[in-house]
């Protein structure tokens, strides 16, 4: 007599059968396999790049103002000048624009340096004490509503027109937005997670480091991407502001204006422009790498 309790007729084993080892071996082939599938494409972000619909829209979006740009510089020789002539001014002198736009970069980095120090130290001090915070932030806010275009000028007259007075501009240009976030950040923590560390008996410098700086990356991030563009602009303030500076774009662009040629004026923006679009580009990159572990990235990957 033929045992049919194994197999049915086509050969399937029947329901409420426990599945054999080959089975389990094939499911769980395939759970890696899709899984690997999808380790994958997270490894390899750069190909959606490619896709039309990522670059096209910008592509097209340049190529309209560049048409725009030439129909008005045509038209209107005294107010633009045309992108060859742009082009020309940059590739006959590439080493002039190489050599101040390192010198303007260079205000701009070590200008940002401090200033991200000392918001920090300064979000971290106010974080901690309701004193400090009472006595220091009016004096921040009254620092921010200032115009550092009127402050630049007493600057230049008080330390020369060496590089510290375009450091101090820069620094000032962007203590306050780093500020801000970073006291946003270390006060967005939790309070059930605060609650965990004090049941743990954590010392403030724990919570300070192990919670609450941690937490505040995003707001940092967030705050970078608007400083270090900022920056460059605090830089060439100060270059305007100090018109015995030999050196920089912004000192650059007021000679070449004075003299009325436009190409040289448009082509030190171009640079300008250029070097905040990298740095920009740079800080999204490091954001990145430092949040891999972040929800926010985590959901841009996905």
């Amino acid at each position: 007599m033929t045992d049919t309790t194994d197999t049915d007729q086509t050969g399937a084993a029947p329901t409420g059968a426990t599945p054999t080892g080959a089975a389990v071996a094939d499911t769980a082939l395939a759970t890696a396999a899709t899984a690997a599938a999808a380790s994958v494409r997270r490894r390899q972000p750069s190909r959606s790049l490619l896709r039309p619909t990522i670059w096209l829209p910008a592509v097209g979006a340049l190529i309209v103002a560049g048409v725009l740009w030439e129909i008005v510089a045509i038209n209107n020789t005294y107010l633009l000048p045309r992108l060859g002539m742009i082009g020309q001014a940059i590739v006959t002198q590439p080493s002039f624009y190489l050599e101040n736009a390192g010198v303007t970069l260079s205000e701009a980095l070590v200008g940002l340096v401090i200033g991200f120090v000392a918001a920090v130290l300064v979000a971290v001090l106010v974080t901690e004490s309701g004193i400090l915070r009472r006595a220091i932030m009016p004096l921040a806010v009254v620092l921010n509503v200032t115009p550092v275009v009127a402050i630049a000028p007493a600057l230049v007259v008080a330390f020369g027109f060496g590089p510290a007075p375009k450091l101090i501009v820069t620094a000032l240009i962007t203590f306050f937005p780093i500020l801000m976030n970073v006291i946003t950040g270390l006060n967005s923590v939790s309070p059930p997670i605060l609650q965990v560390f004090a049941t743990l008996r954590a010392s403030r410098f724990e919570v300070l480091t192990r919670l609450r700086l941690p937490s505040s990356l995003t707001f940092v991030f967030a705050a970078l991407k608007v400083v270090f563009p900022l920056s460059i602009v605090g830089a060439v303030v100060a270059e305007f502001s100090a018109p015995g500076a030999a050196k920089g774009l912004g000192t650059v662009i007021s000679v070449a204006s004075s003299n009325s040629r436009l190409a040289v004026v448009y082509a030190a923006i171009l640079c300008l422009a250029i070097m905040g679009s990298v740095l920009l580009f740079l800080v999204t990159l490091l954001e990145k790498r430092v949040l891999r572990w972040h929800e926010s990235q985590r959901l841009l990957r996905g």
